[in-house]
Order: structure tokens, then sequence, then C-alpha cells
């Protein structure tokens, strides 16, 4: 299938999800990710979930993190050419809903993109070789192409891959591993 058309397909499954369905799969991503070796972390960025898309709660992973000592980093998007900034999120920092609902940080020190350790992403749909498929802007394939080489990149997903995406392109960025409900 291609993106546009998987997209429609997983936001509706992905709507479809009754809450305790939702609790369900995201305690078994929780375990997954709170068994990751994260010794050598110290900068973890995190999407902030998004609620109106059901995305996936990721409260109880930056409460993990920021127990482990790591430091986190969330983002601003800038809509004049489709790219993030990158912020610490500390426990007093302020956050606010952009044009599109996506809750962004208003009174946070700026981030260095070289000096994220673990990057979690969000999507849609994933493939067999962690190709993903997002919201279609472009947002995260441009910050991950950004990111040092040794960055790891997990993205997180209700749903197992499929086989293929039939339209990557080169400026698609694929993921080292996703994390979706066993």
């Amino acid at each position: 299938m291609l993106k546009s058309e998987l997209r429609k397909v997983y936001k509706q499954k992905r709507n479809a999800l009754t809450e305790v369905e939702k609790q369900q799969l995201q305690e078994s991503i929780y375990q997954q990710i709170f068994e990751l070796n994260t010794d050598e972390i110290k900068n973890v960025h995190l999407f902030l979930s998004m609620r109106k898309f059901n995305e996936i709660n990721t409260l109880p992973i930056i409460n993990f993190f920021r127990e482990k000592g790591k430091k986190i980093i969330v983002s601003r998007c800038n809509f004049e050419d489709d790219t993030l900034s990158h912020f610490y999120f500390e426990k007093d920092t302020q956050l606010e809903l952009n044009k599109f609902g996506v809750p962004e940080p208003v009174n946070a020190k700026e981030a260095n993109v070289k000096d994220i350790d673990l990057v979690f992403v969000p999507l849609l749909i994933s493939d067999e070789k962690n190709y993903r498929v997002g919201y279609g802007k472009g947002f995260y394939d441009r910050f991950l192409s950004e990111c040092r080489k040794d960055t790891q990149t997990i993205g997180l997903n209700f749903f197992p891959p499929i086989k293929r995406i039939e339209d990557t392109h080169k400026f698609d960025v694929p993921l080292n591993i996703v994390i979706y409900p066993k």
C-alpha cells in the first residue's frame, strides 16, 4: 500500500481502539521500554502525545527516564519549513497547544540535536525494514537526518509492522527498531 492509503487505514484502526484495548497495548509497549538497556543514554527525545490523534501516552515513559536521571528533550514545530526545534523538558516546563493540537514547550532551554542519544518516534504504521508512515509533513525524517549516526531511534506503535510500504523514497529515514505490543 501507499503511504496515503496506509495513513487513512491506520488512523481509523487507532481511533477504533477502546480505552481498555489501548491501555493493554500501552502496558505491553511500556514493559518493553522499561527493559531496554539505557545505561549509556543521557538525553532522551520523546514526542508529547496528541490526545486528539489517540497516540500512545508518553507520560509514563517520560517519568521512567526522569527517575533514571535522564534528561528529557521535546520539540516545537516550525511550520514555515516543516522542521523541529528541540528543548529540555523539565518538571516546571510549561506547555501550550499549537494550531494542530500538538503540546509544545514555551519556557524551555533549547537543546542541541547532536546531544540527543535516543529518539522515540511517533508513527501510524511501519514496515519490516523499519520505515514508517507518519502524518505526512516530513518533520521527523528531517529531524532524524540531523541526528548523530549513533543516535538510537525507536518507533512506538499500537500495530505490528506490515510487509512493505510501497512508496518509500531516499529522504525516508528507517528506524533502528519499532516497539509494538507483543
